[in-house]
């Protein structure tokens, strides 16, 4: 079967802002006159191998029944607000050429509304096979309006030859292994002889990367810190966070490159300066496996949870990707099979050693054979243990995007952290709309 590949387009952008929808001479070469033939199932993602590996594969299985034609929406040609926009859009105009999509796991309260509830399509032995947590961010006012792909979830990885020049590294090691205390690290700054080299890099451009960043700090200070499913940023936990971020870089602990770095580039410059911690995601050493030019420092590479707070346990911030089917399509079924198929272990097992993202399933982690082959997937199951979600809000990203904007302003020194925080409740409850 040939491949038929939609790839999104600044052309398909202002289609869809227009209000035309999908329709497009782009899709011309996917039209069919034949409506008995297989069900054409439209499905926008990133596409990448992975992605287009288990879409070939449900293909082949389905031949004659179903036609998945993948929409791509690659992460390197758009932001993710671009790439919100444009489903947003689409399903307004109630879409025929969009049937499931992949949505970023805080995105599932703001697309609730134009997406089938899926209560009806999954037994509860189907359900009960998931992961609890993965299942929460798929559930919007009690009910199940999403399915999940895969989850992330927040570490810190760091260089294992720059540790055990220590007389006692197998003994730091240990404690890195278990979350060493922040004041712990910073000790280890000074002992590394560190203190004018890059020693902790994270993300702290003015993206949901930083906000990130700040909710792991806030909530490991008070892990009732979102109890109420809200920002309370004019709190001590919420102080305490950005103030660490605003410290770090003024001491010279964390460059001061870092306001423009995204997970990437933070990878890329811990690498390139060998500098001994980073704050990043379960994917990194797997993606530059193929991107990163010297390839032979990865083995160098550690990971490690979170540093925590005296007294206070690590915390990690949940990611990932879930499925969602368009109430606009009248392939439903197809759509709910489609998602079934990627809910398979087989196709689970691939996106985990392929990517590095992890399995939304339990048996993945339940099978000892393959975590024995698999060393990684059992200290990824127990970091998921300390993860939280961010809150579930319709607004949720109106409102990251104000934090991320102040919080980045006063790491850059622009602002205090007060004055921060105070213009970030403001704007928060006001009717303005933040122009960056």
């Amino acid at each position: 079967m040939q491949k038929k590949y939609v790839y999104a387009s600044a052309l398909l952008i202002v289609a869809v802002i227009i209000g035309i929808g999908w329709h497009s001479s782009v899709f011309d070469v996917l039209k069919t006159g034949e409506k008995n033939l297989p069900v054409k199932l439209y499905y926008a993602d990133n596409i990448s191998l992975s992605h287009q590996f288990a879409i070939d594969e449900f293909n082949r299985l389905h031949v004659g029944m179903i036609e998945v034609i993948p929409v791509n929406l690659p992460f390197s040609k758009f932001s993710t607000n671009e790439r919100k926009e444009l489903l947003t859009r689409s399903l307004r105009s109630k879409s025929e050429k969009l049937d499931i999509f992949a949505v970023d796991l805080i995105w599932v309260p703001r697309f609730a509304k134009w997406c089938e509830p899926l209560d009806s399509y999954f037994s509860a032995d189907e359900k009960r096979r998931l992961l609890r947590d993965a299942m929460r961010s798929c559930v919007f006012e009690g009910t199940l309006v999403a399915m999940p792909m895969y989850l992330d979830i927040g570490l810190m990885y760091y260089r294992w030859d720059i540790i055990r020049r220590l007389p006692d590294a197998a003994a730091v090691e240990k404690r890195l292994q278990e979350s060493i205390s922040w004041t712990e690290m910073k000790q280890l700054r000074k002992r590394l002889g560190y203190m004018n080299k890059p020693f902790f890099i994270f993300p702290a451009k003015d993206f949901e990367g930083l906000v990130c960043n700040f909710l792991e700090l806030a909530v490991g200070y008070d892990q009732d810190f979102l109890k109420s499913n809200t920002f309370p940023v004019l709190s001590p936990p919420a102080s305490k966070s950005l103030q660490m971020m605003v410290d770090f870089v003024r001491d010279g602990t964390t460059p001061p490159e870092v306001t423009d770095f995204d997970e990437f580039l933070c990878n890329t410059y811990m690498l390139d300066h060998d500098a001994v911690f980073v704050r990043s995601w379960p994917d990194f050493v797997q993606s530059f496996r193929t991107s990163y030019s010297d390839t032979a420092k990865l083995k160098y590479i550690a990971k490690a949870p979170l540093p925590h707070f005296e007294g206070r346990p690590s915390t990690s911030v949940f990611g990932g990707w879930n499925l969602m089917v368009s109430k606009s399509s009248t392939k439903k079924e197809a759509a709910i099979e489609f998602i079934r198929f990627f809910q398979s272990e087989k196709i689970q097992r691939m996106i985990f050693e392929r990517t590095g993202y992890l399995p939304a399933i339990n048996s993945v982690y339940e099978d000892s054979v393959f975590l024995h082959t698999h060393n990684d997937l059992a200290f990824f199951h127990k970091l998921l243990r300390s993860g939280f979600h961010r809150p579930a809000l319709i607004e949720y990203t109106k409102v990251s995007d104000i934090i991320s904007h102040f919080a980045h302003l006063a790491i850059k020194q622009e602002l205090s952290v007060d004055e921060a925080l105070t213009r970030t409740d403001e704007l928060i409850h006001s009717n303005e709309v933040l122009i960056k």
